[in-house]
């Protein structure tokens, strides 16, 4: 590809909001080119760059046995409406209806589709497992779109599909598929990646792993600690210090706090720490007249996946202030007035704790030296905290943990029957007996991923592509092409390594080294090429590896060997 032919502005400038590397460079080297928010085109470096990653998804889901297909982008509403997720799934998901008044959606993901496929076509235990995958585009209405290609509204994914007859089979491919995603981050460039347990969310199932790239600019909150501990802070299981050996002062009793509300005016009207106030955090149900309520030590914070899954309902944060059932800013547990639009749940840190002062469901009043195995028997816990630096690791109970943030760039779910059983997927076993083939399901973003990997990889001049990746393995950057000689060494090796099959950016412009140089650098190609009037007199060319910056000089009959060893 000749440089001047290139539909790709490069430039200096890059969008005010563009505070990731990724975002930035991608814009400045001339990989995309935004069309409006959370949606962008694709140069030819951009899309060449995700159409290898894409080919080596291929390979490492061939090596499974993987099929690839390809689903529709645009679904009936029926056909999600057999899994409920037509109702289910708020506004991120676009609905609207075809020239025939039909309801019709954007696929968001595909687990309805495949089953749609698989459906009668698999009737027998014998065809099983077997998995289907896709690459396909997909648009989410995000309603934060953020990062250039890390979250966006439009976008390519691989994603995945298995059949199973038992959680054996299930649990033998989960962990194939693991492996076979360690190999694709290791493949494409990926330098900082792990795998960590997570929430399975809108997707359903029983367990999940994300992979995730770790990254300051990071939205998703990965707990980690030395000993191999490492979970999403969704599922992250917290371990607290009890307070310990600590005797009652005394029965209840009921103090006048006046104004007093928050948390932290409550411990400094009353001489308490965090650690002995029980703290009431609302939330209201989407689509209900229902109240969540959950009571946690003070010191603590209310993870909101957990309590999503715990009580099975779609919360949001809520102010009681006008609500006439509440004391807004006095409320407690005990003599609380209970009713079916409330759902209360009682987080572990309280368990077992003395000496707690909390809200007294009464204008300006609260309770003293609440006592909560004395004063609340009977009452179930819940883990429903967030983890916090510092805490104990729950897996080996005697290191304490560290937060780090992190973006997805995969994930995989053990979903279960969820989507067979409510699509009515049945196949027949050994005795003839039918059942509901228990299902995997498996994703990888492909832009996103690509921004990730220009994060790892990049320094203040801009790309270091890997080369397994690159949109182009060598830029050949001829320094004086009005010279008879630079321009007839340069088109030749220009055409020797493409008649080879290794793809070349050729820089052919009137431009000054300078300028070639630095574009070079921003745009990022693994090998450059320098061909100038003085290596020339030496029969010589210079060659430059840019993810080390190891410079070398070569003899112009030797450079395709040197170009190959180099790309090995």
């Amino acid at each position: 590809m000749l440089l001047s032919k290139l539909c790709s502005l490069r430039t200096k400038e890059c969008p005010a909001d563009a505070k990731m590397k990724s975002h930035q460079l991608m814009i400045r080297a001339g990989y995309m080119k935004q069309v409006a928010n959370g949606i962008y085109t694709l140069t030819a470096l951009g899309q060449r760059a995700c159409l290898n990653i894409e080919n080596i998804i291929r390979e490492e889901m061939n090596k499974l046995d993987g099929q690839e297909v390809k689903f529709p982008v645009v679904m009936p509403k029926e056909l999600w409406d057999l899994s409920g997720r037509y109702s289910s799934i708020g506004s991120e998901m676009v609905r609207f209806e075809d020239r025939n008044n039909h309801k019709m959606l954007l696929g968001m993901t595909h687990e309805e589709a495949s089953v749609h496929l698989a459906k009668n076509w698999i009737t027998s235990y014998t065809q099983l497992p077997f998995m289907i995958y896709q690459i396909q585009t997909k648009f989410r209405d995000e309603p934060r779109s953020r990062g250039g290609l890390i979250r966006v509204r439009e976008f390519t994914m691989k994603d995945a599909y298995s059949f199973h007859d038992s959680n054996e089979s299930l649990n033998k491919y989960y962990e194939k598929m693991h492996d076979a995603y360690m190999n694709i981050y290791k493949r494409i460039g990926l330098k900082n990646f792990i795998s960590v347990k997570s929430d399975t969310g809108m997707m359903g199932g029983s367990v999940a792993h994300e992979f995730m790239s770790i990254n300051d600019f990071g939205e998703d909150e990965i707990v980690l600690c030395d000993c191999g501990y490492r979970s999403n802070q969704e599922v992250a299981e917290c371990v607290f210090e009890e307070i310990s050996n600590e005797e009652s002062n005394g029965e209840i009793s009921k103090v006048f706090t006046a104004q007093a509300k928050t948390i932290d005016e409550i411990c400094k009207l009353l001489n308490y720490d965090l650690k002995h106030c029980i703290k009431a955090v609302a939330y209201a149900v989407k689509g209900e007249d229902s109240i969540v309520l959950s009571f946690i030590r003070g010191d603590k914070e209310v993870n909101e996946a957990k309590l999503k899954k715990i009580t099975g309902k779609d919360i949001v944060p809520v102010s009681l202030e006008s609500d006439s059932r509440f004391f807004a800013g006095n409320i407690g547990p005990i003599g609380l007035n209970l009713n079916e639009n409330l759902i209360v749940v009682y987080d572990y840190s309280l368990k077992n704790s003395v000496n707690m002062v909390c809200g007294a469901n009464e204008a300006e009043y609260h309770l003293i030296n609440v006592s909560i195995s004395r004063d609340l028997p009977n009452i179930n816990f819940c883990d429903v905290a967030k983890v916090k630096e510092g805490d104990i690791c729950p897996m080996c109970k005697s290191n304490r943990v560290k937060i780090v943030h992190g973006i997805e760039i995969g994930n995989i779910f053990q979903l279960g029957t969820k989507y067979t059983k409510s699509m009515d997927m049945r196949v027949k076993s050994s005795d003839e007996t039918e059942f509901n083939p228990i299902m995997g399901c498996y994703g990888i973003g492909i832009g996103r991923n690509l921004a990730c990997v220009i994060e790892d990889n990049n320094d203040e001049f801009g790309i270091k592509m890997p080369i397994s990746i690159a949109p182009y393995k060598v830029h050949i950057c001829p320094l004086r092409l009005d010279n008879e000689n630079v321009n007839s060494v340069s088109n030749s090796i220009y055409e020797l390594l493409e008649s080879e099959g290794i793809d070349c950016l050729f820089d052919d412009r009137n431009v000054s080294a300078g300028t070639k140089f630095s574009d070079a650098d921003l745009i990022g190609m693994p090998i450059r090429i320098v061909i100038s009037p003085k290596s020339l007199e030496n029969n010589c060319v210079e060659i430059k590896n840019r993810m080390t910056g190891d410079v070398s000089k070569v003899n112009v009959d030797n450079i395709l060997e040197a170009i190959k060893d180099l790309i090995k």
